[in-house]
């Protein structure tokens, strides 16, 4: 297996995925759209939970496009389209997208505009990845205006590490998950 190119601010933990992706629940031939997509983890793994997967990855950085497209060539994943730009602009003037089905957000600016385009566009999940207690609140809040709010986890991952000849745990930073159906 070929390592995972980085890009700051990730790659999301295969943990954090793997819970993600399961409160997704995606579907053989449904289209997803990772938002933040960073790396591209989010999208590998996605892609080999399900056949016939149609993905959009975007990042509003271009560092992370890079990382992304690079990621998905090393990994043999040539069914993907790649977005740069902010989500909202792009998801509100791309008409090559489309109906998406369900939606991973792992970047959070104007997490408002983006959840209401993807309620509109009756996305039928969409779950957020957050690490700060604002950013979960307001998605909340905005979960719930649009009558979408399913519900929300707080997931801490610790790994084993040595100490002393023996095995300690350390935590890692925790991530909230939150969930939104529109079905």
């Amino acid at each position: 297996m070929t390592d995972v190119l980085h890009v700051s601010g990730g790659p999301t933990k295969p943990e954090i995925i793997a819970v993600s992706l399961s409160k997704l629940g995606l579907e053989d031939g449904c289209t997803f759209i990772d938002i933040g997509c960073g790396t591209g983890s989010v999208s590998m793994e996605a892609s080999k939970l399900v056949r016939d997967l149609r993905i959009y990855a975007l990042d509003a950085r271009s560092e992370a496009i890079d990382v992304a497209a690079q990621n998905f060539e090393n990994h043999g994943l040539a069914d993907v389209t790649l977005l740069h730009g902010e989500a909202s602009l792009i998801l509100n003037d791309n008409t090559d997208i489309g109906t998406i089905d369900y939606a991973f957000i792992g970047g959070t600016k104007n997490i408002r505009s983006v959840l209401e385009i993807l309620c509109e566009k009756r996305v039928r999940r969409i779950v957020v990845n957050a690490v700060r207690i604002e950013t979960v609140v307001r998605t909340i809040d905005v979960m719930k205006e649009l009558g979408i709010f399913d519900e929300v986890l707080h997931v801490a991952v610790s790994r084993g590490a040595p100490i002393a000849g023996e095995t300690m745990f350390k935590p890692e930073n925790p991530v909230y998950i939150i969930v939104g159906k529109n079905e």
